[in-house]
């Protein structure tokens, strides 16, 4: 399936920007760092010097493609990226693992996303016994299939981080059902989650709007080894569509 399609639409599309981490030596900050961003990755190295640097390098190019501005006039607010500072007016979701990393991107509502490796699932009825509500437990042990439960666990990631909380005491505020029937703690009915996958992982995400949709899906070509802020070219994907449903309030 393309990974990218455009119309007007009354209700816009969320988009997903993705980007490769690569591999080098360390490399001084690029000078587009703002001040907070300069400060916190300063307290890295390695891998994660780069992974930081990777992400906040796609988040401008998340801002720019999706504002049409050019990635060095974007910059997220300082903090956790949840909006665009320049241009305003965009909401922001960050999500990275094991060398890849993704920004959605929606104007104006929360959004939520989450992306994890398809084969990352160790102990997971551990988890499940521990943190999931027993309706969810009963049916993921009976299924007793580990990819079952990574989309139930990057739902309700994705969940937080659209509705802006921690893991911690909030993982049942989303509970997942059997078929993946969804239920939320917001009273709002337009509440929409969708779930694919792509380049070997597994992307949800949670949004606000009247309607489930796909998202806009976009594979861009890595940052360069010094992080300048060219404008990133898109790099051909493809992506398989799982599933899309309206979260439910809880009565």
């Amino acid at each position: 399936m393309a990974g990218s399609s455009n119309g007007s639409s009354p209700d816009p599309r969320p988009a997903i920007w993705l980007c490769h981490q690569t591999d080098g030596p360390e490399i001084a900050h690029p000078d587009w760092l703002t001040g907070y961003e300069r400060d916190t990755v300063s307290k890295f190295s390695g891998p994660r010097e780069r992974e930081y640097l990777t992400s906040r390098w796609l988040i401008r190019q998340a801002i720019g493609k999706s504002a049409n501005q050019p990635p060095h006039h974007c910059r997220p607010v300082d903090g956790r990226p949840v909006a665009s500072d320049s241009p305003g007016g965009w909401r922001l979701s960050l999500s990275h693992s094991q060398g890849l990393s993704a920004c959605a991107t929606r104007a104006g509502s929360p959004v939520g996303l989450d992306l994890e490796p398809c084969q990352r699932h160790p102990q997971w009825q551990k988890v499940a016994r521990r943190w999931f509500s027993p309706v969810e437990q009963e049916w993921l042990f009976r299924e007793d299939d580990p990819n079952t439960f990574l989309k139930v666990w990057t739902l309700k990631e994705a969940w937080l981080k659209a509705t802006e909380r921690g893991i911690a005491g909030n993982l049942q505020t989303l509970e997942v059902r059997k078929n993946f029937e969804i239920y939320g703690d917001q009273l709002e009915e337009d509440w929409q989650a969708s779930c694919c996958y792509i380049e070997g992982y597994l992307v949800t995400l949670v949004f606000r709007g009247s309607r489930p949709q796909w998202p806009d899906i976009t594979l861009l070509e890595p940052p360069p080894g010094d992080f300048t802020l060219m404008d990133a070219l898109p790099i051909e994907t493809s992506w398989e569509p799982l599933f899309q449903r309206t979260i439910r309030p809880k009565r």
